[in-house]
């Protein structure tokens, strides 16, 4: 007969023991759970396929079934947030198959302390060992932006930073903060934000303890309205708040450590900027024409080189100088073969309209008021002088990208939006047709876009930031170097490209958000 126990009966015990096995089991479960968007791998043809079809894979090693648990755990979220964008996997190097597959790609997590390993793998071959914070924020942004910068947090020199995450977080820290706080709103891209992070650690360090300084990247689009709070209209943008009230925007971009410390001292307005000479109001030897005068000045001076140009235009304020000195000599001279002249079409628009100016600076000669050559290759004092005494018709244009047929869509300021909304997914170049990587990077763009020509819901789309009203259009979307390559979801900005500018970099990219696609229907299929 069976003893009793604390328990009451034989079969009391055995019940008992069950659940209590059953529940130690499903808190096991519980603690390696694994999301089903890891994929577990564990065949070396599986793993090659794998690499083969997605673009941007995460792949986890570990020594054991367990001795991944705590990076799955974080690994299992970071996967429903990247979803679509890259890929997460998990090799067991402790079971049969498993050892295998580690063998051939010669990995062993159990070289490392923690018996796990996390090996990143790019269009189809290895990046680069994950050797960031395993934090679920810098994960996202690895596997977001592979080849990208790592985030300001994550530099120990920017502990003294107050980084914010959220707009709730924002508010909070206004709310709750009495020392005053010097916010900077920055994008990750920009350069003057990356050189000015620094400045603002090493200032953030000096005044610890009497005010803050904090940072917060407000490029995403959830951001837009408390961007239009602050007048946010550039990066960075730099607000000081005391008692959570907003007082003044501090500009000073060029300011060192101990300005940005001196400053919060006696913190004051930005002074009125002085506003820019006009050109024509300068002392300038060229002679500046508007609508009124362009005809009656052809007609007195028989032969002349006119500059059309933009006050905002760099390339026209670079050429500014050559042209001035170039004039010094050739409007001044009284055997000179001709005359310099200038106009902002800006503002006298209608000759602009007559003459088809697109993109500035524009320079044309004319010869008894005839409109003979358009002369892009003169931008320096020394060609504009030699021009002009002996007037040459120019080489040939090379056919223009935009003139050349082919399935990229060519874009501007008044269609892009529209044009956006309607593809699921659209990467677009925005250019400089004088840009050498841009001449490099269009054969390979262009064949991409030829390749997926007949799928509806792509589009590789193309910008030329020097024509027209484009320039303000590519400033909006972050436009801060040529080439650079968007993708945009349904007309929205997802992220930026900073993957290989061939053609496999191009088409890769797009089969790789079509296979999301395709697996999101098969598995709407399955549930049904």
């Amino acid at each position: 007969m069976a003893s009793r126990n604390r328990y009451g009966s034989p079969v009391r015990e055995a019940t008992m023991f069950t659940l209590v096995l059953l529940v130690w089991l499903a808190s096991m479960l519980e603690a390696v759970k694994v999301s089903p968007l890891i994929e577990k791998v564990s065949d070396h043809k599986d793993f090659k396929k794998l690499l083969r079809t997605r673009t941007n894979v995460l792949v986890l090693y570990t020594k054991t079934g367990t001795s991944g648990d705590p990076q799955l755990k974080l690994l299992s979220d970071v996967a429903q947030t990247v979803k679509g964008q890259g890929t997460i996997a998990w090799v067991n190097c402790g079971d049969a198959e498993g050892r295998k597959l580690c063998k051939k790609v010669k990995v062993d997590p159990g070289s490392k302390g923690v018996g796990a390993e996390l090996l990143h793998y790019k269009d189809g071959s290895f990046h680069t060992e994950y050797n960031r914070p395993a934090t679920f924020k810098s994960m996202v942004a690895f596997l977001k932006d592979p080849s990208g910068p790592p985030l300001w947090e994550e530099n120990p020199e920017a502990k003294d930073i107050v980084h914010i995450e959220t707009e709730k977080d924002f508010r909070k820290l206004l709310k709750r903060e009495e020392r005053p706080v010097l916010m900077m709103f920055y994008a990750p891209w920009c350069g003057v934000c990356k050189r000015m992070q620094p400045l603002f650690q090493q200032a953030a360090t000096e005044t610890k303890g009497r005010y803050v300084l904090a940072g917060m990247n407000v490029h995403p689009a959830e951001f837009d309205g408390l961007k239009q709070e602050y007048n946010v209209k550039g990066y960075p943008t730099f607000c000081y708040f005391e008692k959570g009230k907003f007082l003044h925007h501090y500009e000073n971009y060029g300011a060192t450590a101990k300005d940005i410390a001196d400053w919060l001292k006696n913190p004051q307005p930005p002074q009125p900027k002085t506003p820019e000479v006009p050109w024509s109001e300068s002392e300038s030897p060229v002679f500046h024409l508007t609508d009124a005068t362009f005809d009656s000045f052809l007609e007195e001076h028989p032969s002349a080189l006119v500059m059309f140009y933009a006050p905002w235009c760099g390339h026209c304020k670079k050429m500014k100088p050559e042209y001035d000195e170039a004039a010094e000599i050739l409007n001044k001279g009284s055997d000179s073969p001709g005359v310099l002249a200038a106009m902002d079409t800006t503002i006298h628009k209608a000759a602009g309209e007559r003459f088809k100016i697109s993109g500035f600076p524009t320079v044309k000669y004319f010869e008894k008021g005839e409109d003979m050559y358009t002369l892009p290759q003169l931008r320096s004092k020394d060609k504009i002088i030699e021009f002009m005494h002996d007037p040459q018709a120019p080489p040939p244009p090379e056919q223009s990208w935009e003139d050349k047929p082919s399935s990229v869509s060519h874009l501007g300021s008044e269609d892009f939006r529209e044009a956006l909304k309607k593809k699921k997914h659209a990467l677009v170049m925005f250019y400089a047709p004088w840009c050498p990587h841009c001449k490099s990077a269009v054969p390979h763009f262009t064949t991409a876009a030829d390749i997926f020509k007949e799928d509806r819901k792509i589009a590789y789309a193309a910008v030329d930031c020097t024509k027209g009203q484009n320039h303000e259009l590519c400033k909006q979307e972050g436009v801060e170097g040529y080439p650079t390559f968007n993708y945009y979801n349904y007309g929205k900005f997802a992220e930026k490209y900073n993957g290989d500018r061939g053609e496999a970099g191009f088409t890769g990219f797009m089969r790789s958000l079509r296979g999301r696609d395709q697996e999101k229907i098969s598995k709407r299929r399955e549930e049904l």
